[in-house]
């Protein structure tokens, strides 16, 4: 599943340094490696210990992880939203993207000039936060035009989605963002979801803090937490700078150290991973032999064919039935012999809704 997140914010705030902190398999592990596809998008596995400790009991021939996409978009700048800087080129390559990592700058340096001349993480989202709802508003008055003759026929379908497009608007005209409105009904959903509106994706803020606040932020982030508390957005914070210190190390017990020294148990870029791929609402489940233990990637909420679906089309079409391995038991037991003997294997049919970390074989007929 290809699913991609988009790095946003002004010049300057540190996004391409984060981008190529990603870019080092040595900010996660040699056994989650990185492979870059173009000079902005890159495959970034998604650290998961899980995935170590089943290669340990396994000891199969190779061990995959699973994977989301970075796209590093370069800075937008005001009046993006009219064109200004390539505005309309680099909002388009944010559309393509199902969820935004949001970069805003958190420390002071005299020797990094920002584009608005002081450090105000708040008015730097204010800015991004504008120029995106200006195209979304844009983009909801050309199809509100567009509805309009279908719902005044009498058109229902064309009267409801007209109705979200007028909720829309209204937020949009009121400075906040597509997100703001909510729909529950499945063809309403996927109503907006095609609309591809820059601020109906999901969001997480970044904040890029400098080494004295890694390992508890400081008055910035309290700032941008306060500042988009009702959008129910999370936010991070970690150093770009210190994690591309942290890559230039060669071994891994180097790292640690440095870290400890730090106060920190792990690269904050782990954490973003981890963080982007909840974001994008993805769940994990595992395939574990001795060919190959692997993490599969699956929205949350698929049921067993869905997931088998995934593996290969086939799988899914001639699903017969779902043995599954509760990972905390494969631990407890040690290998999927003693979980059959313990009578901890499942066996699921059609409706069954993975969970995360569950370890699955399928059976099919195709």
């Amino acid at each position: 599943m290809a699913l991609k997140c988009g790095i946003v914010g002004l010049p300057n705030v540190g996004k391409s340094t984060l981008f190529n902190c990603l870019s080092n398999a040595k900010a996660q592990s040699a056994n989650f490696p990185f492979c870059t596809i173009e000079p902005n998008l890159g495959t970034i596995s998604v650290p998961d210990k899980r995935l170590t400790e089943l290669e340990k009991l396994v000891n199969p021939e190779r061990v995959m992880p699973t994977t989301i996409e970075i796209v590093d978009i370069a800075g937008l700048v005001k009046g993006a939203s009219k064109g200004e800087g390539l505005g309309n080129k680099f909002l388009a390559n944010i559309r393509e993207t199902d969820a935004i990592i949001h970069v805003l700058r958190c420390f002071d340096d005299d020797n990094i000039v920002h584009v608005d001349g002081s450090v105000d993480p708040v008015r730097d989202k204010e800015i991004i936060d504008i120029e995106l709802q200006m195209k979304d508003l844009e983009a909801v008055e050309s199809k509100i035009k567009s509805l309009g003759k279908a719902a005044g026929s009498g058109d229902k379908t064309a009267a409801r989605q007209l109705a979200i497009l007028t909720q829309l608007k209204e937020k949009l005209e009121a400075g906040k963002s597509g997100r703001e409105v909510v729909v529950e009904a499945e063809d309403d959903i996927k109503f907006v979801k095609e609309l591809q509106l820059l601020t109906t994706k999901p969001v997480l803020y970044l904040c890029n803090v400098d080494e004295s606040s890694v390992s508890s932020g400081n008055n910035y982030v309290e700032q941008v937490k306060e500042a988009v508390a009702a959008e129910n957005a999370e936010v991070l914070f970690l150093g770009a700078a210190i994690e591309a210190d942290i890559n230039e190390l060669d071994s891994y017990e180097d790292r640690q150290e440095f870290l400890g020294d730090i106060g920190l148990e792990e690269p904050g870029v782990n954490k973003l991973i981890t963080s982007a791929y909840k974001l994008l609402n993805l769940s994990t489940y595992f395939t574990a032999g001795v060919k190959e233990v692997r993490a599969w990637t699956i929205t949350k909420g698929m049921t067993a064919p869905q997931a088998a679906g995934v593996i290969h089309t086939d799988f899914e079409k001639g699903f017969i039935r779902a043995e599954v391995i509760k990972y905390d038991n494969f631990i407890q037991y040690g290998s999927e012999a003693k979980v059959k003997e313990a009578g901890k294997m499942g066996v699921e049919g059609k409706e069954y809704v993975v969970e995360d970390g569950d370890i699955m074989h399928f059976r099919f007929n195709v």
